[in-house]
């Protein structure tokens, strides 16, 4: 009988599981002022995003926003960008819902029930009003929900004691604490919340301004997904203004590269 098999166990190797996501954030709800290197148009966001991409982004968030730079859900302005960026990148491409571009609950239903051209994922903060009607109304349309749970508030506990905890994709740990001595210490106790482990849902964690680095470098240190970009943060970890979105993904998979997880890696296939 011949022994021989096309279906020999791969190496060791394959079995390792994939490295934890990495997501580029390209702008935020800033504006044209907070830097020049903020994409704003549909055509700056799609450049922005393909760089980020090649620079290693799996994938991309991004705040569609009108031609005078406010963040929007209406039809038409999320249609223009999700349009141009997916014409530029091969990966997923998720939106904000967040309340500041549209403050009316209801109206922001109705916003992304009229979506012509629908992406990937939303994030939708569950601290804000009407987040639970606009996750129903983003899943019945098919589209993956972020659940945003800030530092501060009493995200995880709405989130957890929701009906639609078990459908969300992911939830976004978001730590609004900007201070870069106290931001890891307040993620850390955000992520030992019992109403966040309660929520069977993977985790990105990301900090934001002076706590974005810091904190960026614990989710690495955890293992967890996390997300960069100049919406979390304008400056490179040793101060330097970016100039891209791309050299921030490229700093956070240098962080990446030489972290904890990445050693524990390397001793774990050795």
């Amino acid at each position: 009988m011949n022994t021989d098999s096309d279906e020999s166990p791969g190496p060791l190797t394959s079995a390792i599981p994939p490295a934890p996501l990495l997501q580029v954030c390209l702008n935020g709800a800033r504006g044209a002022g907070a830097s020049a290197a903020v994409p704003m148009t549909p055509e700056a966001m799609a450049e922005s995003a393909a760089r980020a991409v090649a620079a290693g982004a799996a994938e991309v968030h991004v705040h569609p926003k009108t031609p005078c730079g406010q963040d929007s859900v209406s039809g038409r302005v999320v249609a223009e960008a999700l349009e141009a960026i997916r014409a530029a990148v091969d990966v997923p491409v998720g939106v904000t819902t967040g309340a500041w571009a549209e403050p009316d609950p209801v109206r922001r239903v109705e916003r992304v029930r009229s979506w012509s051209v629908l992406p990937d994922l939303a994030s939708v903060n569950w601290h804000e009003p009407g987040a639970e009607e606009v996750a129903a109304a983003l899943l019945e349309r098919g589209v993956r929900v972020e659940a945003g749970v800030w530092s501060g508030t009493a995200g995880a506990r709405l989130l957890a004691a929701s009906p639609l905890a078990s459908r969300v994709a992911r939830v976004l740990v978001e730590v609004v604490d900007a201070d870069p001595a106290t931001a890891p210490d307040t993620a850390r106790a955000l992520l030992a919340d019992p109403a966040l482990a309660s929520v069977r849902a993977p985790l990105l964690l990301h900090g934001e301004d002076g706590g974005a680095w810091p904190v960026l470098e614990l989710a690495v240190a955890l293992g967890l997904d996390t997300r960069v970009g100049l919406e979390d943060t304008l400056l490179l970890p040793g101060g330097a203004p970016a100039r891209s979105n791309a050299e921030l993904v490229a700093a956070a998979r240098r962080m990446r590269a030489t972290g904890p997880a990445a050693r524990r890696g390397a001793e774990w296939r050795e």
